[in-house]
């Protein structure tokens, strides 16, 4: 096993836990995206880190947030944030080389039953995906984990998007899906692997459009979506979450 890489990856991924935890307690009606962003770069810039998503190829923010409807790699921007919203915050850091990735969806007061249902589907959806990346599983188990979940509360998870293998790069091999693909059923989960496991799903149809801005993933139907993701990395008996919430 890789220590240098644990090491850096574990003191990276508890700096970014601590800073999304800081962004979710900021997170409340009438405030907006690029304000997040904002203070995620100055954060992440303190620690002594550089934002990851900086380093993907045309993209220039620290964060990815969207909003309801919105799933993924949404541009921050100066909509205001309003009550019963659900604002999902992704954000990754590099730390001495090494990248952790992590996100949240958080709902702004009031909610209904329904909606915060939605939302604990995820987050236990994550748990029990988390539960299955251990040495010798595969990649097949864990997004089995997730998509039994998410479906058994009436749910559907996205199929276009996947979670991913991390380290010196933000993206690296395996693509984890959120449904169980058959393909994936021989692939092995190894020790000193990292992963960002990604529970991405909404409450009607899976498919998704790509905004005006060229960026923003929603779903086509307009139903509410949400995403939980961490960063795990493998061990010879388990695994380790990285960007857990440091509050």
């Amino acid at each position: 096993m890789n220590q240098k890489k644990l090491q850096a990856m574990k003191e990276g991924g508890k700096l970014l836990g601590r800073i999304k935890s800081q962004l979710v307690k900021r997170v409340m009606p009438g405030l907006t995206g690029v304000e997040i962003d904002s203070l995620a770069d100055e954060l992440i810039r303190k620690a002594n880190g550089e934002p990851s998503f900086k380093s993907v190829r045309g993209y220039h923010h620290a964060t990815c947030i969207t909003v309801n409807s919105g799933i993924v790699h949404g541009i921050p921007n100066h909509h205001l944030f309003q009550p019963s919203d659900l604002i999902t915050i992704d954000l990754g850091l590099i730390y001495q080389g090494y990248h952790t990735d992590t996100s949240v969806t958080v709902g702004l007061p009031p909610l209904s039953k329904d909606t915060a249902n939605f939302l604990t589907k995820g987050k236990v959806a994550l748990a029990k995906a988390i539960g299955e990346a251990l040495p010798g599983n595969t990649i097949y188990q864990v997004s089995q984990a997730m998509q039994k979940e998410i479906e058994s509360g009436g749910f559907s998870v996205i199929r276009d998007l996947t979670g991913h293998g991390i380290g010196r790069h933000l993206h690296e091999p395996p693509h984890i899906p959120c449904f169980a693909d058959p393909s994936q059923k021989n692939l092995l989960i190894k020790k000193g692997q990292a992963l960002a496991i990604e529970v991405m799903y909404s409450m009607g149809d899976y498919r998704l459009k790509t905004e005006a801005d060229g960026w923003t993933l929603s779903t086509k139907d307009n139903s509410l979506s949400a995403m939980f993701e961490e960063t795990v990395f493998i061990t010879e008996t388990g695994n380790l979450v990285l960007t857990s919430p440091q509050y």
